[in-house]
């Protein structure tokens, strides 16, 4: 997966990050997850190579921030540039991801009128209360592209009304991992991705997390590989052909398909359950590794 984190860092403000993956990993390398901090990475979308050429292909997919939130308060100082490097790679789709709903309107750039058309904007609905918070200020905020991720799932969600509102293109959900994993129950899985069924919204069951219920019993699954092997075979992902991001050559061209990155997987991708909305193999190694 490819992944764009201008920042590092971030505090807890609710209860999905009571036992935040980075927190854990960052503690295993004696990092303070608490302290936001700019990263050595900060301008990879205008980063060249050798020969001058962006090293980020027209065409690509960028998950960003990932190891933080890019609505975190401590980030406000950099934010801007970031929005710079955002519009002046019109030719990628950027995918922003927050808990911070509240703090969205706020931080968007002078220029962004109706939305950039290569960003879509999602927040984490880890719950029906989280949900009822988020759900209604994403909606209230002019976007070409809105989506949100129910993970980690620790709760029952009904988005029936937001998704009837037709501005929801993209719902991702998984389970949560490493340390005091809650469980992820099927049925949780399974209503959501009905509900958007319904709606004709794309649904993305990624990982079943640690601890899963189904049927009645708790199943614990500490592979990652195995968690998303689950998901895929669940068979409850499912693409509505959306979104498709108009992205735009430096000359402001429209570009076509032929001109555009093929993100590149391996064999083993195509029973990942994150390969719908996976952008490509980023060559990091940690499918290699034991989980």
């Amino acid at each position: 997966m490819i992944i764009w984190n201008p920042w590092h860092g971030c505090h807890r403000i609710s209860e999905g990050c009571e036992h935040c993956y980075m927190y854990f990993l960052d503690r295993k390398r004696g990092i303070d997850t608490s302290l936001v901090t700019r990263t050595a990475n900060f301008n990879l979308p205008l980063q060249r190579d050798r020969y001058g050429n962006f090293r980020l292909k027209s065409g690509m997919q960028i998950y960003v921030g990932l190891s933080t939130d890019f609505f975190v308060e401590e980030a406000d100082q950099w934010r801007a540039d970031t929005w710079r490097m955002m519009r002046q790679r019109s030719d990628i789709a950027f995918r922003l991801l927050t808990k911070r709903a509240h703090r969205i309107r706020e931080c968007l750039p002078s220029d962004w009128n109706e939305g950039y058309p290569n960003v879509m904007l999602s927040v984490t609905c880890e719950n029906q209360r989280r949900a009822d918070e988020r759900l209604p200020l994403l909606l209230d905020i002019p976007a070409c592209h809105k989506g949100f991720m129910a993970a980690p799932f620790i709760g029952a969600v009904d988005a029936e009304r937001y998704l009837a509102t037709g501005q929801i293109e993209e719902v991702l959900c998984g389970g949560e991992n490493y340390d005091g994993a809650r469980p992820c129950s099927y049925e949780w899985v399974r209503n959501l991705s009905e509900q958007c069924a319904r709606h004709n919204v794309t649904f993305n069951f990624i990982e079943t997390g640690t601890l899963f219920i189904k049927d009645g019993r708790t199943y614990r699954i500490p592979s990652k590989r195995t968690q998303s092997l689950q998901a895929y075979l669940s068979g409850l992902s499912h693409y509505n052909g959306k979104p498709i991001f108009e992205l735009l050559s430096p000359a402001d061209n429209l570009l076509f398909p032929a001109e555009m990155y093929v993100p590149r997987f391996r064999p083993h991708c195509d029973t990942c359950g994150s390969r719908m909305t996976c952008n490509g193999c980023s060559d990091c190694g940690n499918c290699d590794q034991s989980y």
